[in-house]
């Protein structure tokens, strides 16, 4: 029953979607990073819902440092966060049919029903909020040290946005976008495919294309705690990620070697690749490049048509037509959770690589 993630730098979380609330500790982290947190309530908001292409519930996210943190800056202790939970319908949930494509039955399973499943529960996309907030502390002292991430949606409902460049201030400007994108047209054509899908009881899914500018080489562990590894790891945590892939991905089992491989060159005495196939790491280790990776994203399970189901405590067949208040589309929501895991892991990666004091030396 773990729910713990990182070994340097490590983040735990707790709550449910209908609890109390919901929260994150995190542990390892230097003391002496500022905590910015006017920076954590705009994480928050690119987070949370708004108009009709999101779900109707609306929570403040009104978070609270309860340890960890004094005077602006870190301690070097434990850091504990929450963010209550206000907006909650409880009664449009049942534990009976379970919902597809949900952790319903399969939490039944695992807990023997003594799980919370209100709203999802532990497995809630709502917990992802602690997620953020968590890693709001860690994102400004990356930027600090020249390290940036940014993801756009390269497509959402066959819709798609122009490529990604891998200039810093493209990545920058990506991560303070609410709905990012880097073609205006592509973004309407998008908000109209949510739309049209829930106008038809129906929702969509995209794909999240990511990237990280700035770590240094050598960062990384071969075989199994390679860059792709942890990486991959703690994006699948984001609920809704479905498959991943780094630099060509796919793509690049249908080259030949003498286009796959990334030629090396100098330039102003640092060794750079004429490409990127491999997406910024050899050898499970980061190479310099940019690290580019892409995350396809379900559509939202929870729809208003009738659906098959069973129902969990009978083991019967039944139909099901889900209620409440649910999003059409979650890709544009689930961006900024994407850089916030990326986040954790590069931090981690980072203090085992460096030293726990590396993200508190210029961070001041």
């Amino acid at each position: 029953m773990k729910n713990t993630f990182g070994q340097s730098v490590s983040v735990t979380l707790f709550g449910e979607s209908h609890g109390a609330a919901i929260g994150a500790v995190i542990d390892g982290l230097a003391p002496g990073i500022k905590v910015d947190e006017d920076f954590i309530a705009h994480q928050l908001t690119l987070r949370r819902p708004s108009g009709a292409i999101s779900t109707a519930r609306r929570e403040a996210d009104k978070y609270s440092i309860l340890s960890g943190v004094w005077n602006g800056y870190t301690t070097g202790t434990p850091i504990c966060i929450t963010i209550p939970n206000a907006d909650t319908r409880s009664n449009d949930y049942q534990r009976s049919a379970a919902r597809p494509s949900h952790a319903d039955l399969a939490a039944y399973c695992k807990y023997h029903g003594f799980e919370d499943y209100r709203g999802g529960g532990h497995f809630s996309g709502r917990i992802t909020a602690a997620l953020v907030a968590a890693a709001a502390i860690v994102i400004p002292a990356l930027n600090a040290k020249g390290i940036y991430i940014g993801t756009h949606i390269k497509s959402l409902g066959g819709v798609a946005d122009r490529e990604l460049g891998e200039l810093s201030e493209d990545i920058a400007s990506l991560a303070k976008m609410e709905f990012p994108v880097l073609d205006a047209s592509a973004e309407e054509k998008m908000k109209s495919v949510i739309l049209a899908a829930a106008d038809e009881c129906d929702s969509v899914g995209g794909v999240l294309e990511t990237a990280v500018i700035g770590v240094p080489s050598g960062v990384g562990e071969p075989w199994f705690d390679s860059v792709e590894s942890l990486i991959s790891h703690a994006v699948f945590s984001v609920p809704a990620v479905k498959g991943i892939e780094f630099g060509a991905g796919f793509g690049i089992a249908d080259m030949r070697g003498s286009a796959a491989n990334d030629a090396w060159r100098m330039k102003d005495g640092t060794p750079v690749t004429l490409t990127n196939n491999n997406g910024g790491i050899n050898g499970g280790i980061t190479n310099g490049m940019p690290i580019i990776f892409r995350s396809a994203v379900k559509p939202t399970p929870s729809i208003a048509r009738e659906q098959l189901t069973v129902n969990a405590e009978t083991m019967e067949d039944t139909t099901l037509s889900i209620h409440g208040r649910h999003d059409p589309c979650i890709v544009h929501r689930a961006r900024v959770v994407v850089d916030s895991v990326t986040a954790l892991v590069i931090a981690d990666m980072l203090t085992q690589r460096f030293g726990t004091d590396y993200l508190s030396e210029g961070a001041k």
